[in-house]
């Protein structure tokens, strides 16, 4: 039975959901680690910690996981699917599709939300996997010395075991993480019962009223908080792994009565003995149980730093195809899951920066002042594309939407704005490295449209062409060729070079080019269109959804179906190579030119990207100036 014959059965909605606490809730289920106890050192500003401040912290996250992660993603936001899937540039596709290509704000601001993302995929590991292993501390203070030296070594087990694919290790995610949630409900439970006065904190007067009264101390505490929700942005972005449902159901049956039972255990804990405000987490559970605690929460974060890097890998797919970085080396790891792919030039260098982040701040709660921004800026830009999809693709008149999302706009805003009083304690990091993204990204997309434009003028019209080799045919070849082009309307380079060189045309010619569309995946009977331009000339269509894999070869058998005469084993395929200079004017400062030449002489092999057999593939080379 085969799993060829794509007879699967589909999984179930308890197994969806228990894959979606695995991979959808890692990171925010690791919050507790380090989320209250940053927040109460704020909110205290280095003074006694009493009361009204435990009350407020704890009210503050309590109305932070209600409002963003329940109200905003998970009422309404996992509604605005493209297609069954989810995240900042799915929501950049359906609201350019909304509004039409014209508006160049859409993708600018999808460009943005993209680069931020990666601010948070470097962070999300270290600081993650430090305070879990902090825990060790509490074991015995002779620990300390070693603590980072065991995360980076658990750092760079899981970046080198990415190669060899997730499927394995995911199917133990969603059990490993059912039972962290369980332990935190349960170390929850047990510190309520030690103060039960706590529960008074879910009333939300404590956190206004703390913000209120406490000024700029309050706004910093606000940029604390905000780690509790760090992992929201995961629930739109793995939607379309497990499907509305289940992640709706995993948070409201388990993950959200789980986390705030914890954080409400941790205020009592603080509140009945003002000295574990240092660890909190770690103390809520006996002497007895620290060690397995301190296993389980490396499991967990482990498992958290695992679902942003493989997030990392499937938007930098996505980023690929919708024409915003140049041509990565993606390689699937599953037959069975397309979703599964790794990428490895994306993986050292994640792995690079985020040694780099661990050896240089040592602490999770250095980090912790570097953690948030990111977030922060992504969760904006989702909210203003929102807007956009709910006024014209859902067709709510403005003030509708404007009361829908505004009101999320304004509370991502304001910690945004909290968030940003951390810049100089290690918040530049993040908005470091979304700036060379955003640059880098700018800079491809520019280039690639000058590079068109320079190429669409030297070349001829398809159609005049072919009708003029028809009065003087060339030699023929037996076998088919296949011309990879950008433009359907002009003769590819490699066509006229061939001809030009070899004085020679095959028996059979495709034109074909390659589109990608505003949606995540192309049925395959949707992908190939044919259109006969001569009784040797084909013009083909292949259209892929942003987040499908390009392989032509697969799309073969389509089309023989249009009646189309090619054998992959006996079809040549010819390519452009350009190799670009600079030229002495252009529209680009020249850093931009440099830059951009520099990254198109690092793109992956068009071919190998294309998965066109490499002894079937002949790349014709031409200089082009930019």
């Amino acid at each position: 039975m085969s799993s060829q014959s794509g007879t699967h059965a589909k999984p179930s909605f308890i197994t969806l959901m228990i894959g979606s606490i695995g991979v959808v809730y890692g990171d925010i289920g690791t919050s507790p680690l380090y989320a209250l106890k940053e927040s109460v050192k704020a909110a205290s500003g280095g003074g006694g910690i009493n009361e009204p401040v435990i009350f407020g912290v704890v009210s503050l996250i309590l109305w932070a996981l209600t409002i963003i992660v329940t109200l905003k993603y998970v009422v309404i936001m996992l509604r605005a699917d493209n297609k069954g899937e989810g995240g900042t540039l799915s929501l950049m596709a359906l609201a350019q599709g909304a509004l039409g290509r014209r508006y160049a704000f859409i993708p600018l601001l999808g460009i943005i939300g993209a680069a931020l993302f990666y601010g948070d995929a470097v962070i999300t590991p270290a600081i993650s996997v430090l305070s879990a292993v902090e825990g060790l501390e509490l074991v015995t203070p002779a620990f300390h010395p070693y603590v980072m030296k065991i995360s980076l070594l658990i750092l760079i087990g899981l970046f080198v075991v990415q190669s060899h694919g997730t499927a394995v290790v995911g199917a133990l995610f969603g059990p490993a993480m059912l039972i962290w949630f369980a332990v935190l409900a349960l170390g929850g439970v047990t510190g309520i019962m030690v103060h039960p006065a706590i529960l008074a904190a879910i009333n939300p007067y404590y956190g206004i009223a703390f913000l209120l009264t406490h000024g700029y101390l309050g706004l910093l505490t606000l940029g604390a908080v905000f780690l509790a929700v760090t992992g929201a942005e995961a629930l739109y972005a793995d939607l379309g792994h497990f499907g509305r449902g289940p992640i709706r159901v995993a948070w409201i049956v388990l993950v959200f009565p789980a986390l705030s039972l914890n954080y409400l255990g941790q205020g009592a804990l603080v509140l009945s003995n003002p000295e574990t405000a240092d660890n909190p987490f770690f103390l809520l559970y006996p002497s007895w149980a620290l060690v397995p605690m301190v296993i389980m929460a490396t499991i967990a974060t482990i498992i958290a730093s695992q679902a942003v890097i493989t997030g990392a890998y499937s938007l930098t797919q996505q980023a690929v195809q919708l024409g915003l970085i140049p041509r990565f080396d993606i390689r699937a790891t599953s037959e069975y899951e397309r979703g599964q792919i790794y990428i490895a030039r994306v993986n050292w260098l994640l792995l690079i920066a985020v040694i780099a982040l661990v050896t240089t701040f040592t602490t999770s709660e250095s980090l912790a002042a570097a953690y948030g921004i990111a977030v922060t800026g992504t969760m904006v830009i989702t909210a203003c594309l929102a807007l956009i999809v709910v006024w014209k693709l859902w067709k709510r008149p403005l003030w509708i939407a404007i009361s829908i999302v505004a009101p999320f706009l304004l509370i991502d805003l304001a910690f945004l704005g909290a968030n940003l009083l951390k810049i100089f304690e290690g918040g530049w990091l993040p908005l470091l490295i979304g700036l060379c993204l955003m640059i880098i990204m700018f800079t491809w997309r520019r280039g690639s449209a000058l590079l068109r434009q320079r190429t669409k003028r030297d070349e001829v019209p398809l159609r005049s062409f072919i009708h003029s080799l028809e009065k003087r045919p060339p030699w023929r070849a037996d076998g088919t060729a296949v011309y990879l082009t950008g433009h359907s309307d002009t003769a590819p380079s490699s066509l006229l070079h061939n001809l030009k060189h070899n004085k020679v045309l095959h028996a059979h010619n495709i034109i074909l080019t390659i589109e990608t569309a505003d949606d995540p995946f192309v049925p395959l009977d949707e992908r190939v269109s044919v259109e006969e331009l001569s009784d040797t000339f084909h013009l083909v269509r292949l259209r892929f959804g942003y987040m499908d894999e390009p392989n032509i070869p697969k799309c073969i058998p389509e089309m023989r179906r249009h009646g189309l005469k090619i054998d992959a084993m006996h079809t040549s395929f010819f390519l452009s190579r350009r190799s670009l200079k600079q030229a002495s004017q252009s529209e680009m400062p020249d850093w931009q030119d440099s830059l951009f030449i520099f990254l198109a002489r690092r793109a992956h092999d068009a071919s190998a990207y294309f998965h066109i057999p490499s002894d079937r593939a002949v790349e014709v080379g031409t200089q082009i100036t930019i």
